[in-house]
């Protein structure tokens, strides 16, 4: 059996319950759309909070994507500063020459800008004022690093490529503790020349230099740690600080959309805060624009909380902020969807009236439509959504309330609803194209339509037409069980099911592997000469090669990707079903389809059944007398222990077959059949038999085999006689 990575992946989860039971650990199963089909148009999923965020965010013109130089913050155990250190040295390592990096380590070690002054008069003078204005800053002189760092910003702007956004990021970072100082009434050092300056200049002086180091970065002055993006944060900051939620918002905002989870992670914080407001505070913030688009992202995207049940926090957050917007075409498709959400269909149905033609506002469209009845109008707004969703937009993973998990990917997502319809009405190609188009995503749905409703001919010629062969497989990626792309998991599932219908010579070539495809070809060359070999021995070793292979490779070649084998899964687990009957969003017509195609015998491992059943059949082949007739009952019975078969074809064997010396071990030691003996059988068994039946008259045949020789004889004498 290969090994495919996703289901090995899994997740323990234990929970305490009313009555005292707990969920075990089990497997990471993906969401099936066809599993509950009602519920699965009915539900609209939460949107992702960072997702939604950085809808908020605007581009800052020329600063690039975060990259690992945008560390994550995290603390440390001693020193929370260190990871930052640590990439500081690195990056000082690899861009100044070897003859400085020594010198710059050394004087950033001291305790006295002065003597860094002094000391490192050789090296260029915006290294020397930088590492300068660091000693000042982390000796605790705020306002002499003020100073420094302001000296670095007006050298000519040849002569401080290396440090200008550190140099303007860092006099933020002073000037926001220069703030704290006068704020906490803490005199300045005496011989500081600076004017004194009350917190709220301090703080704007700040803000400047923060804004400084984004347009330094954005422009031709190195930035290796990316502080033009770590600059939006500490400017958020102050706003936070001064009350301004919606600069801070904003801010914030740019910044996740930069890729920093320092912003998204922010926001999530400020998210908080402001839902712990008291409703008069709260109900006030909530006129400012992005405060209002901030709460709504929350909670659009924490709506159902866990195991569908919303903290009461949450539901009066979600309360306020659709009373306060009442009206609003602000936001509307969000709203809409926050409505339909909470039961509010109404409401729902008042702000998508003024949400426009966006994916999402589509979307509440089609389940409102389909609350109403109308399949028809759902189905083109379904179609509608998914057009106008962007190929690449992700909201991320969910849990549904059954535990199971979907990478939310709406454009698709969309598809697949749109799919449970087209079922509905008997296009069945649709419903499957729409499904297969999500990959991995929802292949377990699109493996379901594939094997179980599509006829074989619809599957082979989609197949033919729009599936071509995947790459082969890399020996690296077969050593690492990376999981084959889903082209190849379709075209495997079309051979698998080409070979149990019987069309030998047209599965081979739709299996990944060289391996597979040769297994393929043995067994189907096996089952036909099952057929057309002359002898009933060559037939009955046929029919076991193949039986043998069936139980040996037969999740490989003959397995169903769903029910009952779980080839998708490896056959690890089994995902269970429910009675197949018309309901909901599944007509009559499908119910027949998926039973005429439906695994014989319908049990797991349904192909241990095949190749005892072939085994069995092989046995009707051979001579009853033979040693192959026991062995391959006994196989037989070996590859369905346990069950009813195994102790049929050991009735089998007793009433029939002949004595063998492992007969007291059937079907757990078995001998391999000799069919050559086997074949020698066919002559000497009918000589056997009339032996056996003439044994009681032994006497009475020798007696008459004598008198009938001596009349021979008699005869024979007299007939000389008579001549002479």
């Amino acid at each position: 059996m290969s090994t495919r990575n996703w289901p090995r992946h899994l997740l323990c989860l234990s929970l305490s319950l009313p009555l005292g039971s707990a969920l075990a650990c089990g497997p990471d199963f993906p969401l099936r759309l066809l599993e509950d089909r009602a519920q699965s148009l009915a539900d609209l999923p939460e949107t992702n909070f960072q997702f939604e965020v950085n809808r908020l965010g605007e581009a800052v013109a020329g600063l690039k994507p975060a990259t690992e130089a945008t560390l994550t913050p995290y603390w440390d155990s001693d020193d929370n500063t260190k990871p930052y250190r640590e990439q500081r040295d690195k990056v000082e390592a690899s861009e100044l020459p070897e003859n400085l990096r020594a010198e710059v380590a050394r004087l950033r070690n001291l305790a006295d800008p002065q003597q860094v002054e002094t000391e490192g008069a050789s090296l260029p003078a915006e290294l020397r004022l930088y590492i300068a204005g660091a000693v000042a800053f982390q000796s605790g002189d705020a306002q002499r690093a003020v100073d420094y760092f302001r000296q670095v910003l007006a050298l000519p702007a040849d002569q401080r490529k290396l440090r200008s956004t550190w140099a303007a990021y860092s006099l933020g970072r002073a000037l926001v503790a220069l703030s704290a100082q006068a704020e906490a009434g803490v005199d300045t050092p005496a011989d500081s020349a600076a004017p004194v300056v009350t917190s709220p200049e301090l703080q704007a002086q700040a803000r400047l230099a923060f804004q400084q180091t984004r347009a330094l970065s954005a422009g031709d002055f190195s930035d290796p740690l990316e502080l033009g993006i770590a600059s939006l944060g500490e400017e958020a900051r102050l706003a936070r600080f001064d009350n301004d939620w919606n600069r801070a918002i904003a801010l914030y905002a740019s910044q996740s959309r930069l890729g920093s989870n320092s912003g998204y992670t922010s926001l999530k914080q400020v998210a908080g805060e402001l839902a712990r407001l008291p409703d008069d505070e709260l109900g006030a913030l909530l006129k400012e624009k992005n405060v209002q688009a901030l709460l709504t992202a929350y909670v659009l995207s924490r709506v159902g909380g866990f195991f569908d049940e919303q903290p009461e926090a949450d539901q009066r957050l979600s309360r306020m902020v659709l009373a306060s917007v009442a009206g609003s075409l602000d936001n509307a498709d969000r709203l809409a969807a926050l409505s339909y959400q909470k039961g509010d269909y109404a409401g729902a149905k008042a702000f998508v009236g003024h949400a426009g033609d966006g994916g999402l506002a589509w979307w509440v469209r089609a389940k409102l439509a389909l609350r109403d009845g109308d399949k028809v109008q759902a189905a083109a707004a379904y179609a509608k959504a998914a057009k106008a969703f962007p190929k690449d937009e992700v909201w991320g993973p969910r849990r549904a309330p059954d535990w199971s998990f979907e990478s939310i990917q709406p454009g698709c997502r969309v598809q697949g609803e749109s799919a449970i319809l087209a079922l509905d009405r008997g296009d069945y190609l649709q419903a499957f194209d729409q499904l297969y188009r999500s990959q991995d995503i929802y292949w377990l749905d699109a493996a379901t339509v594939a094997e179980r409703v599509l006829t074989l001919d619809e599957l082979k010629t989609y197949v033919d037409a729009h599936v071509p062969a995947p790459p082969a497989a890399k020996p690296e990626d077969k050593d690492n069980y990376v999981r084959r792309p889903v082209a190849a998991q379709l075209r495997e599932l079309l051979g698998r099911r080409l070979l149990r219908e019987g069309r030998y010579d047209e599965a081979p070539k739709y299996f990944d592997s060289p391996e597979l495809q040769a297994t393929a070809r043995d067994y189907g060359r096996d089952r036909q000469q099952a057929v057309s070999r002359w002898t009933a021995t060559g037939r009955a070793e046929s029919l076991f090669a193949a039986a043998t292979l069936a139980r040996k490779s037969g999740m490989e070649i003959l397995g169903y990707e769903m029910a009952p084998d779980y080839r998708a899964l490896d056959g690890y687990y089994s995902l269970g079903a429910a009675e197949l009957k018309p309901g909901p969003f599944l007509e009559t017509a499908e119910v027949q389809r998926q039973q005429a195609s439906v695994a014989k015998p319908d049990r797991r491992y349904h192909y241990r059944w095949v190749a005892a059943d072939l085994a069995n059949q092989a046995a009707d082949q051979l001579p009853h007398s033979s040693q192959a007739f026991a062995a391959v009952l006994c196989k037989a019975a070996n590859w369905v222990a346990g069950s009813d078969e195994e102790i049929q074809y050991y009735q089998r064997y007793v009433e029939q077959g002949p004595y063998v010396s492992w007969a007291a071990n059937f079907g757990r030691q078995c001998q391999a059949p000799d069919f050559d003996q086997a074949n020698r059988r066919y002559l000497t068994q009918p000589l056997n038999s009339v032996r056996s039946a003439l044994r009681p008259y032994k006497v009475a045949l020798v007696v008459g085999g004598l008198a009938l020789f001596g009349g021979l004889a008699a005869l024979w004498v007299r007939r000389r006689k008579a001549k002479l």
